[in-house]
C-alpha cells in the first residue's frame, strides 16, 4: 500500500466540498494542500510538488481539463483524480485521455470512494516510479557493457563477431614466447574463451575459461570474463598494485563478480602470470581439466593443482603454483570439450592418454589439430578450446 503520509493537493471552487475531503483525508493519514480556483492550484503544484492532485472539472477561469492539460505538460508522473458533478460522458473520455488516473461524480456519498481511489492511484504512481527506477539502475550497471550487449542481442552473427574481436591475436609472440589459440563451439557461439596479454614490462598473463552450458547464454559471461579481467587489469595499474597481481587473486575476483551477477553460470578455468626476468610461471586452477601439459624433448606431463570451479561457491579460494620454464618447452591448456576426441573408453583413460598425444604432437598446435582431427569436426557435442603457448620448439 502507498505511504499514508503522501501529500495531496485538493483544487476546488467550493469551499464546503473542499474542506470536507480535506477532513476526511487528513483524518486518513495524508497530508493535504489546498487550493479554491485553478490559477492558484497550478501555483501551489509548482511550489510544493504534491504526491496527487484531486481537482474539480468545473471551475471558472481555468477550468479541470485545462488544469489537467497544463499539469501533464510540466509532470507525467503526478496522478489526478478529477471530480465532476456534471457526469458529462465527453469530458470523461477527454479527461482520461489527458492522463486523468480516476473520474469520480459529485457528490460523493461515500468518501472511503476517494480514499480508495487514491490509494490505488498512488499506488501504480509508487509501481511506476519504481520501475523507472529499477530501469536506471539496470541502465547503469550494463553501461560499460552495452556495445558488447547490443551487439550480442542482434542476432547470432553479431554475437560471433563480437566474441571474435575480443580474442587475442593469434599467433602472437613477444620476447621469444609465443601464443596461439584455436576455438571450435558446438554451436555459433562459444562458451569458452581464452586471453593473453601484458601486465607490465616484465610480466605476461594468460587464462582458459569454460563457462558452464552452451550457446548465447554462456558466450555472454565470456564477455564478462572478459570484461572484468579488464576492469581488474585497469584497477591495478592504475592503484600502483601490480606486484600483488597474482593469478589465485584473479580467479577470487572472477568468482565474487558471477557469484554477484547471480547468472546461474559458474566457470572452470586455469590462469597463469609467467615472469620473464625470472622465467617462472606462477599459475592457480578454478576446477578445471583436463590440467595443462608441459611438453619438452625429455619429458610430456601434466602440470600439478586443483581448485574449486569460480562462481560457484562463496566459500571458495584458490592458490597459486610455481614452476621454473624450461628453455625450449610448449603447454597446451584446453578444456574438457577434447574429452570427446581422445581414444579411450572412460574419462579417466581418455585423460591419461592426453600428454601421449600432445607428444605425438612435438607440441604444437598445428600438430594437435592434425593429431586430433579438428579439421573434420561435424556437430560437436561440447566446445572446444586451445591454448599453447611455446618457446624455442625445432
Amino acid at each position: 500500500m502507498p505511504n499514508p503520509s503522501a501529500t495531496l493537493l485538493i483544487i476546488d471552487d467550493d469551499d464546503v466540498v473542499r474542506l470536507s475531503l480535506t477532513d476526511y483525508l487528513e483524518d486518513s493519514g495524508f497530508v493535504v494542500l489546498q487550493a479554491a480556483n485553478g490559477a492558484q492550484g497550478l501555483q501551489v503544484f509548482e511550489q510544493e510538488q504534491p504526491d496527487l492532485i484531486i481537482c474539480d472539472l468545473r471551475m471558472p477561469q481555468l477550468d479541470g481539463l485545462t488544469l489537467l492539460r497544463r499539469i501533464s505538460e510540466m509532470s507525467l508522473d503526478t496522478p489526478v483524480i478529477v471530480l465532476s458533478g456534471a457526469g458529462v460522458m465527453s469530458d470523461v473520455v477527454e479527461a482520461l485521455r489527458l492522463g486523468a488516473a480516476d473520474y469520480l461524480i459529485k457528490p460523493l456519498e461515500d468518501l472511503a470512494v476517494l480514499e480508495h481511489s487514491v490509494k490505488r492511484a498512488l499506488d501504480r504512481a509508487r509501481l511506476r516510479l519504481e520501475n523507472d527506477r529499477y530501469r536506471l539502475k539496470l541502465e547503469t550497471a550494463n553501461r560499460e557493457l552495452q556495445a558488447s550487449l547490443s551487439l550480442l542481442q542482434e542476432d547470432q552473427n553479431a554475437g560471433r563477431q563480437v566474441q571474435m574481436n575480443m580474442l587475442p591475436v593469434t599467433p602472437w609472440e613477444t620476447r621469444g614466447l609465443q601464443f596461439e589459440h584455436r576455438i571450435i563451439p558446438s554451436l555459433y557461439l562459444s562458451g569458452d574463451f581464452v586471453d593473453y596479454f601484458r601486465v607490465d614490462e616484465h610480466r605476461i598473463a594468460f587464462y582458459l575459461a569454460d563457462v558452464s552450458g552452451h550457446g548465447a547464454s554462456s558466450a555472454f559471461v565470456t564477455v564478462l570474463l572478459k570484461f572484468m579481467t579488464t576492469r581488474l587489469l585497469y584497477e591495478f595499474r592504475r592503484n600502483g598494485t601490480l606486484p600483488d597481481f597474482k593469478p589465485s587473486d584473479v580467479l577470487g575476483h572472477i568468482n565474487r563478480g558471477l557469484l554477484n551477477c547471480k547468472l546461474g553460470k559458474h566457470v572452470t578455468m586455469l590462469g597463469g602470470v609467467i615472469d620473464e626476468d625470472s622465467d617462472t610461471l606462477t599459475y592457480s586452477i578454478g576446477g578445471h581439466l583436463p590440467l595443462p601439459v608441459l611438453y619438452t624433448a625429455e619429458e610430456t606431463h601434466f602440470l600439478v593443482g586443483k581448485g574449486f570451479p569460480v562462481g560457484l561457491f562463496e566459500e571458495a579460494s584458490y592458490s597459486d603454483n610455481t614452476l621454473q620454464l624450461p628453455g625450449a618447452f610448449s603447454l597446451a591448456l584446453f578444456s574438457d570439450g577434447i574429452f570427446d576426441l581422445l581414444p579411450g573408453e572412460s574419462l579417466k583413460a581418455k585423460e591419461a592418454s592426453l600428454p601421449e598425444q600432445v607428444r605425438l604432437a612435438s607440441g604444437t598446435l598445428d600438430g594437435i589439430s592434425k593429431q586430433l582431427g579438428l579439421a573434420n569436426l561435424r556437430d560437436m557435442p561440447d566446445d572446444i578450446a586451445m591454448l599453447v603457448l611455446s618457446r624455442n620448439l625445432a
